[in-house]
């Protein structure tokens, strides 16, 4: 056994717990006596045995009084009755308060080791479902951040860290390294995992979508609004928000979102009910908010109110050792929902990827992967499967601003400027691209 199973035996007759002792010590079990249910129930105090092995009829304290008491400090404990005067009705209350069978004395032994070998195996499946249950926690929802890298076991120390708080959080980093994942991540190993996560696309929006979005509206508040709707704050009630693109809010919005970090309440757009609810809010940006509040395009006072904790998840060409992981999982990935026999990847094909920048960083990996299977013929990922020859990147780039230009414009030229298409490869809605086009002043190559 892996384990050594301990059992308590509990008789007022000296010769039934010898006998008992010496059998249960020669199968390999941990055992100790006790002569009545009050010293069994003081040694239970200080030692958690596995199995109480309990005779029904004791001077004092019955086995069944002495059953309810066990099950009432530890519900999950394994009783088993014994007595001389076996009757329906004890065997069924026995059962009924919790034991988990009854023996009659005199005992067969046989009998009496199988009896404990069953119980031994249900304390095992009980204590292996909890740690299956304990691993289901703490690695829930973080299954795609993936990666051994220094830098990744940074970022997972830190979620686990900051998961149990109330406390604001900022996700920071480059576009398509995982920030979404990394706030899903805190919110799913919170204690507000069983309430909603809202996601909120700050950058998709205009400013009184945006408002509407986040506050709700009465009907009637703005042409087209039809029926009272609920903002995204009282959905998150009791759960968590997650602002992405925070840094594209407008000032306006940047003092309203102040106000209602602050007194947890709002008001619907168009009504005057003041609404409360209890959410957590997590944020994400590519860019640096403090270097915005230098100059005047983020409020100092919300700054602070947001990052309580700052998270940074880096980009890929800092966590180089974690592609090969990566490519399988992808792999996998899009070979299932295509239905394809598994691929593998050839050793050159992999070697490339790992000398290759990745401005899109993970998001353009799952894309190059994506499209690789969807083009390969064979069993293998080649070179020629890549799509590496037809990207051009700027290395002598220094903001993240033009690591996200650079990109946007490689992905717009690979789909022939088809908007769909490429919102699509760059895993953002239409509006969030037209932005991002007209921010970075984008047009096709002449």
């Amino acid at each position: 056994m892996a384990k050594k199973i301990s059992i308590l035996i509990v008789d007022d007759e000296e010769s039934v717990r010898d006998s008992l002792y010496n059998w249960f010590i020669e199968d390999g079990y941990r055992v100790e006596c006790a002569e009545n249910a009050t010293k069994a129930l003081s040694m239970l105090e200080s030692d958690n045995f596995d199995i109480v092995l309990a005779d029904i009829k004791m001077p004092g304290m019955d086995g069944l009084e002495m059953l309810k008491r066990i099950k009432s400090l530890r519900k999950d404990s394994i009783v088993i009755i014994m007595t001389a005067f076996a009757t329906v009705d004890t065997a069924v209350q026995a059962l009924k308060d919790g034991a988990f069978d009854y023996v009659t004395k005199p005992f067969d032994p046989d009998d009496l080791s199988h009896l404990i070998r069953n119980a031994s195996k249900q304390i095992s499946l009980l204590e292996e479902n909890e740690i299956l249950k304990e691993k289901m926690v703490s690695l829930e929802n973080v299954e795609d951040l993936i990666g051994t890298s220094e830098a990744m076991q940074q970022v997972l120390r830190e979620i686990e860290s900051v998961a149990q708080s109330n406390a604001s959080v900022i996700i920071t980093g480059e576009s398509g390294t995982g920030k979404e994942l990394v706030a899903r991540a805190i919110h799913a190993n919170s204690p507000r995992k069983f309430f909603p996560l809202v996601s909120v696309h700050c950058g998709a929006l205009s400013e009184s979508l945006l408002e509407s979005e986040l506050f709700g509206h009465e009907k009637g508040a703005f042409t087209g609004a039809v029926y009272n709707r609920k903002g995204r704050f009282e959905m998150a009630d009791s759960g968590t928000i997650f602002l992405d693109e925070i840094a594209t809010i407008s000032p306006k919005m940047q003092v309203e979102l102040l106000r209602v970090l602050e007194s947890k309440s709002f008001v619907r757009v168009g009504g005057n009910k003041e609404i409360t609810s209890d959410f957590r809010v997590i944020c994400a940006t590519n860019r640096d908010l403090k270097t915005m509040v230098e100059k005047g395009l983020f409020r100092e006072d919300l700054f602070y109110r947001l990052n309580v904790v700052n998270i940074n998840v880096p980009p890929l060409r800092e966590r180089i050792e974690d592609i090969p992981q990566l490519v399988d999982y992808f792999i996998k990935k899009y070979c299932i929902s295509m239905n394809k026999p598994v691929m593998t990847i050839e050793t050159a094909a992999l070697k490339r990827l790992e000398e290759f920048p990745f401005p899109g960083n993970i998001r353009e990996l799952e894309n190059m992967i994506e499209r690789a299977i969807v083009v390969g013929n064979g069993k293998k990922i080649s070179l020629k499967d890549l799509p590496l020859g037809k990207t051009v990147v700027n290395t002598t780039v220094e903001s993240l601003d033009d690591l996200e230009k650079n990109h946007i414009f490689q992905i717009l030229s690979k789909y022939n400027w088809n908007i769909s298409v490429s919102a699509k490869a760059l895993k953002v809605d239409r509006v969030t691209l037209y932005n991002k086009i007209k921010k970075y002043d984008l047009k096709p190559a002449k």
